[in-house]
């Protein structure tokens, strides 16, 4: 059994390559040996989101605090809110991040396939981040 004690991992600011907005990343966790998962506590500011990418075994969000919005390409903008749990199937490209008005905060848990766990695409453009009627249910 490996513990990780809080805060032996300092936290890290998100790369502007990835990521738009001021974003921080907690707690990275990788599965050793021939455990594939892994994961982080990534929290956004308000009007902060991930760039578009996909993971080739897909990733669980689980919402830790705030409200957010993410979306499948193709599909509406969804918030999402502490307490939910979001399923981004395989290889579908989407994004996430804060609302325009309200941090967010959630675990990200991913498996690796082939030693890589996301891809990254170009970022999601204002107008995209704001496009289109948002689901809030």
């Amino acid at each position: 059994m490996n513990i990780i004690r809080n805060g032996s991992k300092p936290s890290v600011k998100a790369s502007a390559a990835y990521f738009t907005g001021t974003v921080r990343i907690d707690s990275p966790f990788q599965a050793d040996g021939e455990g594939r998962s892994g994961g982080a506590i990534v929290t956004f500011e308000p009007g902060a989101r991930t760039n578009w990418h996909f993971h080739p075994a897909g990733q669980t969000l689980v919402v830790l605090s705030g409200v957010g919005w993410t979306q499948c390409e193709g599909g509406q903008r969804t918030e999402i809110r502490a307490g939910d749990v979001v399923w981004c199937p395989c290889r579908k490209r989407h994004w996430h991040g804060a609302s325009i008005t309200t941090a967010m905060s959630h675990l990200a848990i991913t498996e690796m396939v082939d030693g890589k766990n996301v891809e990254w695409m170009e970022p999601v453009t204002d107008e995209q981040y704001m496009d289109g009627p948002l689901v809030t249910s």
